[in-house]
């Protein structure tokens, strides 16, 4: 047992829920972000400000038309793999297998691809930098090893967990639609809580495939998170820090959370009142790509989602027109209400003395 541990650390194979929960899901959402999110907000510019280049195909494999935004989803697979990877710390050859594998997984997987490829990456990596330079041949044997034992898992368990992952999204998503007023509030507070976490809440989203009236909530809890924490700590952190957290993340808070929990109530306050009202009065959705539900304010790709939602509805002929009433709930959900009802609870935490100066200051 001793020599196999000291095997696992000559690897840096670290087997724990930061290296697989906290460090490849973050990757992942990383991954996501550079192929399927990218490549829908480019054929968004495209369509709307009517630019040929970004909506003429430039490429046709085996009979299907690509655009630039089309190439860039269709490697959504291979990149979340590519980043699981590097977050893996792999080593070259193991690495750059990782794109057969992530391939495999996201198709296997269907529209739960991402929860198949965060489960089966992770095997392939470890497994691959097992035997990577054990052999004269390592050349042939890592990339024949990561790659096997990559398709081999995608067929063996990309399909099943792809369809958990649907049905668990799919449970949430008509439990919203059934009680908008209580999945509003749960949604919100937990999908934003997560996004505060050093967890990443747009890979949870994008792995249940989290979309509609869920997606919805979960974009506000994130942008109650992102914007209260931005508003309530301005006085120790000015504009640099309402831009980093605003427009960056709240995880910047996660250190002092750890120090003193109740600065985060305000914003988690504010999370449990926008949700409802997220899914009851402005019907807010997310019709984009799923990972935008638990992006919140963060490169305003939350808005960015909703906004692209919004197109495709009017495209497939299920909305007739974007409205101001859809603008107004976009910009109170997503801005305006975090920043004034964060400020209202936080008053009344300084008030109790459980929320004092200092106590929210960036390094």
């Amino acid at each position: 047992m001793e020599k196999f541990k000291a095997f696992l650390k000559r690897k840096d194979i670290e087997i724990s829920l930061k290296r697989y929960g906290i460090d490849a899901l973050g990757a992942m959402a990383q991954g996501l972000f550079c192929s399927l999110l990218i490549g829908t907000i480019i054929n968004t510019i495209g369509t709307q400000f009517g630019i040929e280049f970004l909506t003429t195909p430039v490429a046709t494999v085996a009979g299907v038309e690509y655009t630039v935004g089309g190439i860039a989803t269709a490697m959504s697979g291979p990149a979340m793999a590519v980043a699981i990877g590097y977050a893996l710390k792999c080593p070259p050859l193991v690495l750059f297998s990782m794109i057969a594998v992530g391939f495999a997984s996201n198709a296997l997987g269907g529209a739960g691809g991402p929860l198949a490829v965060l489960f089966v990456a992770i095997i392939a990596a470890e497994i691959g930098k097992m035997v990577s330079k054990e052999t004269k041949v390592d050349i042939l044997v890592t990339p024949l090893v990561t790659i096997g034992v990559g398709i081999f898992f995608s067929w063996l368990i990309a399909p099943p967990l792809g369809r958990a992952a649907m049905w668990v999204g799919n449970l949430i998503m008509w439990a919203t639609e059934l009680q908008p007023f209580l999945m509003g509030i749960l949604v919100s507070v937990v999908v934003g809580m997560a996004l505060t976490l050093p967890i990443s809440s747009a890979a949870i989203c994008a792995a249940l495939q989290l979309t509609g009236l869920a997606g919805g909530a979960a974009v506000a809890g994130c942008c109650a998170q992102m914007i209260g924490f931005a508003a309530i700590s301005f006085k120790e952190n000015r504009w640099g820090g309402l831009i980093s957290q605003g427009i960056g993340t709240s995880m910047l808070q996660m250190g002092n959370i750890v120090k003193n929990p109740r600065i985060w109530i305000a914003p988690t306050l504010a999370s449990a009142i926008t949700g409802p009202i997220a899914t009851c009065i402005f019907k807010l959705k997310m019709n984009g790509a799923a990972v935008s539900s638990g992006m919140g304010t963060c490169g305003l790709v939350g808005q960015i989602g909703v906004y692209t939602g919004w197109v495709n509805d009017v495209a497939a002929g299920t909305k007739e027109a974007i409205t101001a009433f859809d603008w107004t709930g976009l910009i109170l959900i997503s801005f305006v209400l975090p920043a004034i009802l964060a400020l209202i609870f936080n008053y009344g935490l300084r008030k109790m003395g459980w929320v004092k100066d200092g106590d929210m200051k960036l390094s």
